[in-house]
């Protein structure tokens, strides 16, 4: 059926009467209105919430240069061309990117834009007194009615508002001629939990994005027997927030005493799986007495309000190079980096002070030697049974002396001629703990040094790979997130209800009548009202009909 013509949503042209509604131009502050209310919408609210963590995805796919500088590298040197076009979308820095940031504001202005209005409107409402009494009660969708003889109205009433009471209901008496009763309504905190669920998570968001500015993560590799300092060049990598001060870390010293692991050697079918870490160490903070502690995979150590955690090990083999004068040109533990289950691990030795050419290193630790059909060696067992250090050598220019910063786990070797392994025509390096080796030339001689040669200790020593963090709003977000379950919980399963009590003089005695209405879906109000009357009745001890 077509509308009339002069209906409100006739098309355009359409003939209209006088008196006709016209809808006036919202202007530009009309627009604003509009635009803040549909921000402020629950409904939105939700929408921004979804795409906040939708967001985050990426940030747990692509590594990011806030957790994983050593990562985002690794990524641009595999995907070169690839990396440029996600570094474009920001995408190794997701949680600092504009859009990531603009749906945090957003989200953060929508949420109090809500809150606000809603805390106000459920203020006045815990003032408002329950309403009075239907006069229809028999309409409302839980009700009985029953009739007693002897009993008086105004009794009735006053015990039924004394068990209203006693279970949490809010009441109130109404008096009209020949009918009294009793208005309850409770529930009030399914509105307060939803409140503080949507308040507690503006605190969250506020925590962490505060937390984020003043908030700092540093890596550390330490080998046994050495020392770390907390202080900003002493990190291997460090991420600070946008507010971090280097004067606010605090003053300590922790020495890696020992680094125990235990390896899986009865069940085969677990066979050569850890099944535990342990870092002893000894901390000195400022203006205290040194004690001992220990770290641990996911027990991490609290080292003046820093968070101190194990996040990987590894072997550090003590290399001696001496140059062609016979001089050492270094000597010390090098951290070989893990690059399999059995700790095949891959390491950089740089010597810079070697003469008369700079020497570089690119070589392979195996904790267990073994060797693959093709002659390959790998390493059978994490642990050290039978510990082997490969090596390829170059000379040249190591690419340090320019002043610009290189990583110690690289070797960019486009300036170097390679002399030992590879295309040199000289097979790779191969020592055992305390062998050496004579490099070609006279350039000098490699020694992998056994460093249980006095008796004490393994002929290898192990680094531990620390993570310190610091966070000043953690436990706010930790309080904040705790109010978000409960309010959800008490938004959940509170049900808001009103129930009615009321008691009429007929000719044939007091009726009392007991209803009751549900605010959204209540399944258990039809008991609730149910079981209201018969406590009610018993209360009375008269008998009813």
């Amino acid at each position: 059926m077509s509308r009339p013509s002069d209906h409100i949503d006739s098309p355009a042209g359409a003939p209209r009467k006088k008196g006709d509604v016209s809808q006036p131009a919202l202007g530009f502050v009309g627009y604003l209105r509009f635009f803040w209310r549909q921000l402020t919408s629950m409904r939105t609210a939700l929408v921004l919430l979804l795409l906040l963590a939708l967001a985050a995805i990426p940030g747990s796919l692509v590594p990011q240069r806030s957790s994983d500088p050593n990562g985002v590298a690794q990524y641009f040197d595999d995907n070169p061309e690839l990396a440029d076009v996600l570094d474009w979308f920001q995408l190794f820095d997701v949680f600092g990117s504009v859009w990531f940031s603009a749906i945090y504001l957003l989200l953060f202005t929508s949420l109090i834009g809500c809150v606000i209005p809603r805390t106000t409107h459920h203020l006045k409402a815990l003032r408002t007194p329950p309403p009075k009494t239907p006069a229809r009660l028999e309409r409302l969708e839980s009700y009985e009615s029953h009739t007693a003889e002897g009993v008086d109205a105004a009794e009735a009433i006053e015990s039924a508002r004394a068990q209203l009471r006693r279970s949490g209901y809010r009441v109130r008496l109404y008096n009209k001629p020949g009918e009294l009763s009793v208005s309850a309504e409770r529930g009030y905190l399914r509105e307060t939990g939803n409140l503080v669920f949507h308040t507690a998570l503006i605190g969250v968001l506020a925590a962490v994005g505060i937390g984020s500015g003043f908030s700092y993560d540093g890596q550390k590799v330490v080998v046994e027997g050495e020392p770390f300092v907390n202080v900003l060049n002493d990190f291997d990598s460090f991420n600070p927030g946008r507010f971090f001060d280097e004067t606010t870390m605090p003053p300590y010293r922790l020495v890696l005493n020992k680094f125990s692991a235990e390896y899986e050697l009865e069940n085969r079918d677990a066979f050569g799986f850890a099944s535990g870490f342990e870092a002893d160490v000894t901390v000195y903070e400022q203006g205290a007495e040194p004690y001992d502690a220990q770290v641990m995979v996911n027990e991490p150590l609290n080292i003046m309000g820093q968070e101190t955690y194990l996040v990987g090990n590894g072997y550090a083999p003590h290399v001696t190079v001496t140059d062609a004068d016979g001089n050492i040109a270094f000597t010390g533990p090098i951290p070989f980096i893990p690059q399999d289950g059995n700790l095949t691990s891959l390491g950089i030795i740089k010597v810079p002070d070697a003469l008369p050419e700079q020497i570089g290193m690119r070589g392979f630790f195996y904790p267990t030697a073994g060797q693959l059909e093709s002659g390959a060696f790998t390493s059978t067992f994490p642990d050290l049974f039978d510990p082997l250090l490969t090596l390829n050598v170059y000379t040249g220019d190591l690419g340090i002396d320019g002043g610009t910063p290189r990583s110690v786990y690289s070797l960019n070797v486009d300036s170097m001629t390679e002399i030992v392994g590879g295309d040199s025509g000289l097979k790779s390096i191969a020592l055992r703990p305390g062998e050496s080796y004579e490099l070609p030339n006279g350039l000098g001689t490699v020694t992998f040094d056994d460093a249980s040669a006095d008796g004490e200790g393994e002929s290898v020593a192990r680094f531990a790979s620390f993570d310190v963090h610091y966070d000043p709003t953690g436990v706010w977000v930790a309080t904040f997130a705790a109010l978000v379950i409960l309010g959800l919980m008490a938004g959940l399963f509170v049900p808001r209800r009103r129930v009615w009590v009321k008691a009429v003089e007929t000719a044939d005695g007091l009726r009392l009548e007991y209803a009751g209405l549900a605010r959204g879906d209540d399944p258990g109000l039809a008991a609730a009202v149910q079981q209201l009357a018969q406590r009610h009745q018993a209360s009375l001890k008269v008998r009813l009909d």
